[in-house]
């Protein structure tokens, strides 16, 4: 056993290209509370991320439970957009509870957040019964939406 113990989650972090848009969808659509936004030192960001040049503004949101962070990076200007398909390592989303998803479906659609698929019903596991969707925004963020 290692020398250490994970004491809690503290959050989880997509990088995309609008702050203020991201902010307003989880803020004004889910109803999140969200911190301002806060430039970070150039330096420190480029040493904790490994980028050379990265020139970062973040800012957070408290979901039910969990913190989320956004990252909008200013440079380096060679940075790059990650596409992705849920069957592709490396692909993550994250799933929220919803009392009616065909309204968070709609509510999303006005900020850019499309339906991979059709409303399923899950047919096992924890969410057995609940009706289940993924959508996902130009940045790749993916949420699945879970009405019970």
């Amino acid at each position: 056993m290692p020398d250490f113990r994970v004491l809690a989650t503290n959050h989880t972090s997509f990088t995309v290209s609008n702050l203020d848009q991201t902010l307003a969808f989880f803020r004004d659509v889910l109803g999140f509370r969200a911190t301002e936004k806060m430039p970070r030192d150039p330096k420190m960001a480029e040493n904790v991320t490994g980028v050379p040049g990265a020139r970062i503004t973040v800012a957070f949101v408290d979901a039910p439970g969990h913190r989320l962070e956004f990252i909008e990076y200013a440079s380096p200007a060679d940075r790059a957009k990650v596409t992705g398909r849920p069957c592709d390592a490396g692909f993550a989303h994250i799933a929220f509870d919803v009392d009616n998803l065909d309204a968070a479906l709609a509510a999303g659609r006005a900020y850019g957040f499309v339906a991979r698929g059709p409303v399923q019903i899950s047919d096992k596991g924890p969410n057995k019964g609940r009706r289940i969707v993924y959508a996902t925004n130009a940045d790749g963020i993916t949420i699945e939406f879970i009405q019970p």
